[in-house]
This record gives structure tokens, sequence and C-alpha cells, in this order.
């Protein structure tokens, strides 16, 4: 019984150890609190970070086709319609089939989207002065930057 509990507690560490050095852990933690934080700026206008931010690569994208928007964003496919179908089901944006080639869906914001990103554009500004005064300058941007070669890493294959 002993040896179990010792392996129990050798097995609690090593885990305690992993999850404190683990970057996918620690990023997905400091993410999901960044945008509970922005998420609670942004309640008053019914929007939430993801949204806002969606709604914003939008507004920026040269190419409007939800390919363009998936690759810019890093989202899955299916990912990317579902939050798209809740900002089109509010008005916010439209979808629409490219008439030159049906297989594609172009997305852009309806002049009640550019108007409540408007809207969320300095309550955004200041949700990231707060940020900027606690995290580290820059800190969010290089992370992006530096993981972006993760795109193309290929993973290593495992023994039997």
């Amino acid at each position: 019984m002993k040896a179990e509990t010792q392996s129990h507690g050798s097995l609690r560490r090593e885990a305690r150890a992993l999850v404190d050095a683990c970057p996918a852990w620690n990023t997905r933690l400091a993410a999901r609190r960044i945008s509970m934080f922005i998420d609670r700026e942004l309640a008053g206008l019914g929007l939430t970070a993801a949204q806002a931010g969606l709604m914003a690569q939008i507004a920026t994208i040269g190419d409007d086709t939800l390919g363009a928007l998936a690759q810019r964003t890093g989202l899955e496919q299916s990912t990317l319609s579902r939050n798209l179908r809740t900002l089109e089901r509010g008005g916010l944006i439209e979808i629409a089939v490219v008439e030159t080639d049906l297989r594609r869906r172009a997305v852009w914001l309806t002049e009640a989207g550019v108007r409540r990103l408007q809207e969320a554009l300095p309550i955004w500004s200041k949700a990231q002065a707060t940020l900027a005064q606690i995290l580290p300058p820059g800190l969010p941007r290089d992370l992006a930057d530096h993981s972006d070669v993760l795109n193309e890493a290929k993973p290593e294959p495992r023994l039997p």
C-alpha cells in the first residue's frame, strides 16, 4: 500500500512539473484568462473577444473568402463556420456564395456589423492598454510570431 502512495505522489509531482512547464497548457490558460477579461469589457456590446476579433479580421482582409479567413485566423473551417453563423444570426456579417466559384463562400461585415465593430474598437483598445500594463510588452505578438513556425513542423514518427 505504501508503494502505491509513493508512486501516486511521484506521479503527482511529475504531472505538476509537466503542467507547470508545458507551453500548450500555459498559453491556453493565459489565452482563456485574457479572453475572459476582454469578454467582460465587451459584454455591454453583446460581443465576445473572439467575435470582435473575427469581425476585425473580416474588416482587414483583402480576400474575403472563408478559406482565406480560416488561414488568417488559424481556425479549422468547421470552427470558423460555427463562429460565423452566430455573427450572421446577429445580423453582423453576411456570407454568400462566390459567383465565379460556387464552391467558395465570401464573408463581409453588414452595416450593423461595421457600427458594432466601431463601437467595440475603443473598448477593445482600452482593454488592450490595461493588458499592456500587466503583460510584458509585445508578449502576445511575440508568441504568435514565434509559434508560426509550428504550422510547418512535422510530428516525429512514433515507435511501435
